[in-house]
């Protein structure tokens, strides 16, 4: 993790993502999913900025309108000084070899017809970023760079370990020389013992090479260790932000506080001594949230205005964001 976060390198302001249902052969709307619902955030250069919440909060839609992979229903995603949001596709285009990301199936994400060498080359071919001739060393130069022989370039992906086919997907991503990643899940589907190597490797890389990471994740021990900053969600809010150990020192919103009370401890004594804070009642669906603060009907502090007045987020020291009428 680094000490210091000079500058910002993207800043997202009003970000609502909001899918249409439609019904009937003439697909007439009749309502929206509220993926993401008026979310703001900065990362900052070179830092790790972590961001976790229950499944279907809205992080990896979050994750996806940030590379445009989306185009958002409203708001602004700045980065390096363009508002990639209202971007034609022709200008978008440019600006993608800057951004690269990690996809949480190291399986899936890769073509079972392509060779590895194939697979992490395309996107020089594609931007055109390295001479025909030039390739093979690129590659090959890539392979080094995340711990993978490049003798392995004629294989297949299924002819790799899971924590080679995720090595072979960070060599993708690093191709074009990228400035900011989006780590999408990338450890969830290894084995436990391989977890730590991808997450060191990222470590190893981010110093390296100066990355900024956006790591979705919702193994809360693991952003602990890899994030900067911690961005908690709900239900396509968000309900806190905060430097990582003031975050985990420190919560204050009461559905982070559950969230981490949840997170298991080494120590059996201390284990045994901890209170877990059970949540009541289930994830409100996206498609009709609840009035005001979005938590409040789950949490054991709300009031009547919890229920009418939606909080936002506000600085109540040292960069310690939270969205709660109680605090």
């Amino acid at each position: 993790m680094n000490a210091t976060a000079p500058q910002t390198i993207m800043e997202v302001t009003n970000l609502r993502m909001h899918f249409p249902i439609t019904k009937g052969l003439l697909k007439k709307k009749v309502g929206e999913v509220k993926a993401v619902d008026d979310v703001s955030f900065q990362i900052m250069k070179q830092e790790t900025l972590g961001l976790v919440g229950e499944s279907g909060c809205g992080k990896t839609t979050t994750g996806r309108c940030i590379l445009r992979l989306y185009r958002p229903t409203s708001g602004s995603v700045f980065f390096r000084g363009r508002d990639i949001s209202v971007l034609p596709e022709h200008e978008i285009r440019p600006l993608r070899r800057h951004m690269g990301t990690i996809f949480q199936d190291p399986y899936g994400s890769l073509n079972p017809r392509e060779t590895a060498g194939t697979i992490a080359g395309t996107p020089l071919v594609v931007h055109g970023l390295v001479k025909r001739n030039e390739l093979h060393d690129r590659v090959a130069e890539l392979f080094r760079l995340v711990g993978l022989d490049p003798s392995m370039m004629d294989r297949v992906p299924h002819e790799f370990s899971g924590g080679q086919r995720q090595r072979l997907g960070i060599a993708r991503a690093l191709a074009c020389h990228p400035s900011l990643i989006v780590c999408d899940e990338p450890i969830s589907a290894l084995d436990v013992s391989i977890q730590a190597q991808i997450i060191n490797l990222l470590e190893e890389l981010q110093e390296k090479l100066g990355l900024t990471y956006l790591f979705i994740a919702h193994d809360l021990s693991m952003v602990e260790h890899i994030s900067d900053r911690v961005a908690v969600m709900y239900l396509g809010r968000m309900v806190e932000i905060a430097d990582s150990e003031e975050l985990y020192e420190n919560p204050l919103h009461p559905y982070t506080k559950a969230l981490l009370s949840a997170v298991p401890v080494p120590n059996p004594a201390a284990e045994k001594k901890r209170v877990r804070i059970v949540l009541k009642g289930e994830v409100p669906s996206p498609v009709n949230p609840p009035s005001g603060c979005h938590f409040h009907p789950r949490c054991e502090n709300a009031t009547a205005d919890c229920r009418e007045i939606r909080p936002f987020l506000r600085d109540v020291g040292n960069g310690h964001m939270v969205a709660c009428l109680a605090i």
